[in-house]
């Protein structure tokens, strides 16, 4: 299991290791015929540094602890989560979470960021006019839940959303921030922003019990019969016709 200590000697290895052979080379005396020093006119170069300052192994540290936190808190939810079981989970030990981290609170907020592809998705499926647009967007929705990278911060986000407040702000800025974006060159007149929240009504209430409350025989459908049926009340919303 890898420790705060862990990371740092790895960090620290290839500086003792440079000291010993240099250590060596001091001893062993100059080779004849071999200049000590670098070339003339040629300037030691300083030492290689990572992109960002951040070494590669406390960034597979960071993404391995929060890809972690966001399966245990979309299995368990946010109070039954501790930060053990996600140390226990990402293979860690748990001092590295409060050192990358601090507390639980900023950890789920973290796990909570969306991945940029639910815009995405909905937007294309909105380009191809309103004949059809239902169908497209359930389709559309029910591709980025079914994306394993995906679904967890998704299934973070929608069982928290009852009892964590940021959870909710975040459930209320995917329905009147995201959709709306997406949405908003389709879903026009005064009652706009009523209609795209009730099209976020419908998909959530879709992802709920397909994903969360693995409802039969929602859940085993296949998503050209889910896409098809519960298109016609996306449809019907989204153009405002019966």
């Amino acid at each position: 299991m890898e420790s705060v200590s862990d990371t740092r000697e790895v960090a620290g290895s290839g500086r003792e290791q440079t000291g010993d052979t240099a250590g060596t080379a001091a001893a062993a005396g100059p080779v004849t015929g071999q200049a000590a020093g670098p070339a003339a006119g040629q300037a030691a170069g300083p030492a290689t540094k990572h992109a960002g300052g951040r070494r590669p192994g406390e960034t597979r540290t960071r993404e391995a602890i929060l890809t972690a936190a966001r399966v245990c808190f979309a299995e368990r939810g946010f109070d039954a989560t501790s930060l053990r079981r996600i140390a226990e989970t990402a293979g860690v030990d748990q001092s590295l979470v409060h050192h990358f981290y601090g507390t639980k609170e900023n950890l789920f907020l973290q796990a909570l960021e969306l991945p940029g592809k639910i815009e995405e998705a909905i937007t294309a499926a909105a380009q191809g006019g309103l004949d059809g647009i239902g169908e497209r967007v359930v389709r559309a929705h029910l591709s980025v839940w079914d994306d394993v990278s995906s679904r967890p911060a998704l299934m973070t986000m929608v069982r928290s959303a009852a009892i964590h407040r940021a959870a909710a702000a975040r459930l209320r800025e995917t329905a009147t921030g995201i959709l709306a974006r997406a949405l908003g060159g389709v879903i026009t007149g005064e009652d706009a922003m009523l209609r795209t929240s009730m099209v976020a009504t419908q998909l959530v209430g879709l992802a709920m019990m397909r994903y969360v409350a693995h409802l039969e025989p929602l859940a085993s459908a296949d998503t050209d019969t889910v896409a098809r049926h519960y298109g016609r009340a996306v449809q019907a919303i989204v153009t405002d016709r019966d």
